[in-house]
């Protein structure tokens, strides 16, 4: 078994390929149970946000796990794999755990230490535990990696002042207006960003917004935290006509701001607006960039803003790399301790060897075969194989942290011939203790 992750982010892939590769939130539990069915594919947490795209898998070995995790990207989003393998990073087993301790407590992000990520790493690997999807081993390691990040910004403040991507959107409109007095704002969009971008807004002494939402009640519920006023969503192009700035961030998967629509509205505006788009995929049709007086920012445009008290917060990061080493550390030797590894090992041995076997009888029966029908051959065996042994494995590893894991396992070995194998089981009271882990 190998921890592996797989993923974009705003390091590797520009905004306009992030876009193409988000899961929508109401296909969240379709796609884990369809990766799940994947070959090689043990586990599996979906982390899917504005600026990452990733995927953190248990496989039953690292190449041909590294294989089906982008066909399964590449089908899902109906994308040639050539096309998107460019943009794509794999870490593997120490490298991967590393990557998701940092990911979680905000030190990979546009905004070192911003909290969000927090929630939404918590909530992919609470889909994904309710889906089926994970098993003993990430459900260990995530649920550690969150009691981490909770422990990282409770002790070292490194979320104190960050700059989150709203307050970034609300620097922008300040520089190009000076100050925001009188400026009438329009918030489009009532989810979590838009709260965020609300509560920046009202900071800065703002008193004329209004918010539109799709589903009205959640507009509503929204604007009263913060006195804003609320309208319709069918009277959006009324109200931007009338904005000074306009923050999108909804998640419609298709752009809700179209060009020709602004091209009209703006001819008929006198001021300039300013229009900052945080939704991934993007809200607003990327051609308004190009109407005069429409002043067009997205995610990728804030990054440049995201300076304030960054030296700080790089040196938390700094001091916390040999914390986050010891963490992976205590993972594995944990790891190690379910004691089931030479099981799966010599399990896999022993089935490549029947493989072998099988090979040279058949080449021996079959002497007329080609170099090339030979290789057919051996790899779907090879593909068979693996797919007959991908459930047992799974099941030992379960067993492995239950209480009775020795009596288990003694009969997993009595049935695949391993008996002489020796596992290192721990006692009853440890089992139980990474059972509830």
């Amino acid at each position: 078994m190998f921890i592996l992750t797989m993923g974009l982010n705003h390091h590797t892939a520009p905004i306009d390929i992030r876009e193409k590769l988000v899961f929508k939130e109401t296909e969240e539990e379709m796609a884990l149970i369809t990766l799940l069915q994947e070959k090689s594919i043990l586990e599996n947490v979906i982390i899917s946000t504005c600026n990452r795209t990733e995927i953190v898998a248990v496989v039953d070995q690292l190449h041909t796990g590294r294989y089906y995790l982008k066909r399964f990207m590449a089908n899902w989003f109906q994308m040639d794999m050539e096309k998107i393998e460019p943009y794509l990073f794999f870490h593997e087993e120490a490298v991967a755990v590393n990557h998701l301790y940092k990911v979680t407590a905000g030190l990979d992000s546009l905004v070192l230490g911003e909290t969000q990520i927090l929630g939404q790493v918590k909530h992919a690997f609470e889909i994904a535990k309710q889906t089926g999807t994970t098993g003993t081993l990430l459900n260990k390691l995530f649920r550690e990696v969150v009691t981490f990040a909770k422990k990282v910004h409770h002790y070292t403040k490194i979320n104190e002042n960050a700059v989150s991507v709203s307050y970034a959107a609300v620097e922008v409109a300040k520089k190009l207006y000076g100050t925001l007095e009188n400026k009438k704002i329009v918030l489009v969009g009532a989810g979590e960003m838009s709260e965020l971008a609300l509560q920046n807004l009202a900071g800065s002494g703002i008193n004329d917004i209004t918010v539109i939402n799709r589903t009205q009640m959640n507009a509503e519920i929204l604007a009263n935290q913060f006195q804003a006023k609320v309208v319709a969503y069918e009277q959006m192009n009324e109200h931007l006509l009338l904005a000074d700035i306009v923050l999108v961030s909804t998640s419609a998967s298709e752009p809700i701001i179209k060009h020709t629509e602004m091209q009209q509205l703006m001819e008929q505006k006198a001021s300039s607006m300013l229009v900052i788009d945080i939704g991934l995929p993007r809200n607003v049709e990327h051609d308004c960039s190009y109407i005069p007086n429409f002043h067009l920012y997205d995610i990728d445009d804030l990054a440049g803003v995201v300076t304030a008290n960054s030296m700080e917060r790089k040196r938390i990061v700094s001091e916390l790399e040999d914390t986050i080493h010891a963490e992976v550390q205590t993972f594995f030797e944990w790891e190690k301790q379910l004691g089931v590894v030479p099981v799966i090992r010599a399990l896999r041995e022993k089935a490549l060897e029947m493989q072998e076997v099988t090979m040279t009888s058949l080449e021996n029966k079959l002497p007329g075969l080609t170099e090339r029908e030979y290789v057919q051959i051996g790899k779907h065996m090879k593909s068979i194989i693996n797919q007959m042994l991908k459930q047992p494995i799974s099941e030992l590893k379960e067993m492995s942290v239950e209480s009775d894991a020795e009596t288990s396992i003694d009969y997993f070995k009595r049935i695949f011939g391993l008996v002489d194998i020796a596992v290192s089981v721990p006692d009853k009271e440890q089992a139980e203790t990474r059972s509830k882990a």
